[in-house]
């Protein structure tokens, strides 16, 4: 028991030393614009996909439920809101991060696994250069950026199924579905959801980089690496959200009442 709670305490202060490391990196002499774009590419553009058939899904299963559940009450109305403040608040910023580390997240660590088991990132150091400037950095920098744009358009996805869904099966009229919007969703609930999704971001990159570069044990170990890099980053995730939204709203009320 003991030396468990030792390696764990080892790891923590390793993952730590790793994030401080990366940043420092990454500010003191960011890493090339080319090694960034081709980042941007990978985590940004090829994300698309998955993250709108995603965020189109959800929106219209809510405007469904939403729909079926309140049409006896008189409040179907609100379907608009109800599928809007779901997604920016909630919902976008999670399942965007959930398509994050499975596509994007699992790759980074399989990648640097892989590289570390065949002793590639011990060749770059012997030659002078950096694994956190040249491998990190650009992933570090690429989704921090990505991760908020990604879901953005999650929630954009997510009221465009939601209003096809409301309007165009159930009849709503269009009026309907987005007037109340302005009322009911604030600024706050916007920031709420992107500050999530930044915070998603880097929980997914470093979680993933720091499974990929300790990964041992060849071919076997780099998948075991990837297995508990998504696993761990799932579980961060929400962990993270539920401390979030206490914290935002905690602060809400402190601000605004």
């Amino acid at each position: 028991m003991i030396t468990k709670i030792k390696a764990s305490a080892a790891s923590i202060g390793e993952f730590t030393l790793m994030i401080a490391q990366m940043i420092w990196a990454s500010l003191r002499k960011p890493p090339s614009w080319k090694l960034v774009r081709n980042q941007f590419f990978d985590i940004g553009v090829l994300s698309l996909p998955v993250v709108a058939i995603t965020g189109l899904s959800t929106g219209m299963v809510l405007a469904a439920q939403a729909y079926f559940q309140l049409s006896d009450k008189g409040l179907t109305g609100t379907t608009g809101v109800m599928v809007a403040k779901s997604m920016i608040v909630e919902l976008g910023p999670i399942l965007t991060a959930f398509m994050i580390t499975g596509r994007v997240g699992a790759s980074i660590t399989a990648e640097l696994g892989s590289m570390r088991v065949t002793e590639q990132i011990d060749a770059l150091q012997s030659m002078a250069v950096n694994p956190l400037q040249y491998l990190i950095a650009p992933r570090f920098l690429a989704m921090t950026a990505m991760v908020p744009i990604l879901t953005i358009f999650s929630c954009a996805m997510g009221i465009l199924g939601g209003y096809l869904i409301a309007v165009h099966v159930y009849g709503m009229a269009p009026l309907a579905f987005f007037d109340p919007m302005p009322a009911f969703i604030t600024w706050f609930d916007l920031f709420s959801g992107l500050s999530k999704s930044l915070i998603f971001g880097l929980l997914i990159v470093t979680i993933s980089c720091y499974r990929g570069i300790n990964t041992k044990g060849g071919a076997a170990g780099v998948g075991k690496s990837t297995t508990n890099s998504v696993v761990i980053c799932y579980s961060a995730i929400l962990i993270a959200n539920f401390i979030l939204t206490l914290g935002l709203n905690a602060s809400y009320w402190l601000i605004f009442t």
